[in-house]
């Protein structure tokens, strides 16, 4: 039981005067290392503590941040993304039909799918349409390109090849410059004016790589439609931007969410929850709050059945079964779009909906609100400092 209790226990906690500590259904306790730490818990600080099991026998060590408890605003309400990515991501590469042949220039220069070209020949890119402008204007000659690979920059030359059928010239990339959707808002923040959503970053649907963020903005947004999720087949929220005029500015695109700054008041109409921490989240009875008509979010039942406390993969924290009959009727359980909806579970907010399990749409995975708040903090502090 020792070794179990290790692995499901988080590395690190955070605790409030009015917080418990529990994991699951193992009879824990905090043994701090000095004698006087558990009174320091009115006041910002850490210390090192032991995770015992039965109150004698030690599990593992672990950091205690000593914090007050944060309150946020519930979101569920649906929103407009656009994002526009600093440089280019490359979705795939593809052959050449040319007069000696197929050909792949991008392979031939080691470019790879999820790279992100920065720079072709000094120029900065932004846009699909300047890479191609650049390549028909080499004639077939050489170009340098910039890129990333997983974050590392790399140099190499391309030789454009003559396509037989386009009658112009191509390097064999597919690259993306932006995005737009619809996903859900988790919460806001009233004392810095801030949102965030999603639970998970915006990728590539190809190649799976966080898209990159120069810039974007949020609009408000419209549900129409369910297409409704059936085994094997994730369906998905059908909506519409109901205004272009932008409520809110994206300055993260993170892998446990979007973040940002909201203009003016908007999604203030929430009302204000205190957010769980990690190891105050259990198995059992819980809420998501969501919105599957229109722009009102609706709360629906849930469980939860299974948590991990550690972050592994920090958007997959939790396991969550869709038990609400109403919503299982109407969406088939969970669909794209749902992304971000707040879960709610003993007056706390504890996490958001992220996943769907594409076999079984009744299932899916949640992320901890603790993680998207304490990245959310510290984008506040980068942004005062």
């Amino acid at each position: 039981m020792g070794s179990a209790a290790a692995y499901l226990t988080p590395d690190e906690l955070s605790i409030s005067p009015d917080s418990e500590v529990s994991f699951c259904s193992f009879p824990v306790s905090i043994r701090y290392d000095t004698a006087d730490a558990s009174s320091d818990m009115s006041s910002d600080g850490n210390t090192t503590a032991q995770i015992m099991l039965f109150g004698s026998v030690p599990v593992k060590n672990v950091n205690v941040n000593f914090t007050q408890r944060k309150t946020v605003t519930l979101g569920g309400e649906p929103f407009g993304i656009r994002l526009y990515t600093d440089g280019l991501v490359v979705a795939q590469t593809s052959d050449v039909p040319t007069p000696q042949g197929n050909k792949n220039p991008a392979n031939e220069a080691g470019i790879c799918s999820g790279d992100i070209v920065t720079s072709v020949d000094g120029t900065q890119l932004r846009t699909n349409e300047q890479l191609m402008d650049i390549v028909e204007k080499s004639g077939g000659g050489s170009i340098s390109i910039s890129a990333l690979h997983n974050g590392e920059k790399y140099n190499t030359v391309i030789t454009p090849a003559w396509d037989i059928q386009l009658k112009s010239y191509r390097v064999g990339l597919w690259v993306r410059d932006s995005c737009a959707g619809i996903g859900t808002i988790t919460f806001t923040d009233k004392e810095n004016s801030t949102f965030a959503g999603l639970g998970h970053g915006i990728s590539d649907s190809e190649s799976g790589s966080i898209m990159p963020l120069a810039q974007g903005d949020i609009v408000t947004a419209n549900i129409a439609s369910v297409d409704k999720s059936v085994g094997g087949y994730p369906g998905s929220l059908c909506g519409f931007f109901s205004d272009n005029h932008p409520i809110g500015t994206i300055t993260a695109n993170d892998e446990c969410g979007i973040y940002g700054e909201l203009s003016g008041s908007v999604f203030s109409d929430g009302k204000d929850i205190p957010v769980a921490f990690r190891q105050e989240v259990v198995r059992g009875n819980a809420q998501i709050c969501t919105t599957i008509s229109g722009s009102t979010p609706e709360f629906y039942d849930i469980e939860i059945e299974d948590i991990s406390y550690n972050n592994v993969n920090i958007t997959k924290n939790m396991v969550i079964k869709i038990t609400d009959e109403e919503l299982l009727e109407k969406t088939g359980g969970i669909v794209q779009g749902m992304s971000g909806s707040p879960i709610i579970q003993n007056g706390r907010l504890v996490g958001a909906v992220t996943h769907v399990f594409i076999n079984d749409p009744s299932h899916g995975y949640a992320i901890f609100a603790e993680n998207m708040t304490e990245f959310n903090n510290t984008f506040v502090q980068k942004k005062t400092n």
